[in-house]
């Protein structure tokens, strides 16, 4: 699980993404799926591809990232919208069927980061 790290209320969908990436020097987005504010999920990369978004677990793990994760301050904060949140658990739950065993982590389960400023672990253990 991932934020995109943009304040709350600023919006942002796969093709802006995709466009931040490439800047990066990614070949494209690094995120399978982005979850926007009204809780419609765009398709990112191919589940098939490997994602870039979190080092040393890409090749064995789907990115899903919503868009926020920043107070209007600056800080890192829980801005998931209520629609985001059906979203995403309706998301996880279908890729938890669809690859048997997998487990849900936050992105600050492996990496000195905040994202994406909730316990995703806790949250989604029982999508």
């Amino acid at each position: 699980m991932h934020c995109t790290a943009t304040p709350a209320g600023r919006k942002l969908g796969v093709a802006d993404i995709d466009r931040y990436h490439r800047q990066r020097g990614f070949e494209m987005i690094g995120y399978h799926y982005l979850v926007l504010f009204d809780g419609t999920v765009e398709q990112g990369r191919a589940c098939d591809y490997v994602g870039a978004h979190c080092l040393g677990h890409n090749d064995r793990s789907i990115g899903v990232a919503y868009v926020g994760g920043l107070d209007s301050s600056g800080r890192p904060a829980d801005t998931r919208t209520a629609a985001q949140r059906r979203a995403m658990a309706a998301l996880l739950a279908e890729l938890r069927r669809r690859y048997r065993g997998a487990t849900i982590h936050g992105h600050c389960e492996f990496a000195a980061k905040a994202c994406p400023c909730f316990d995703a672990a806790v949250e989604y253990n029982n999508v």
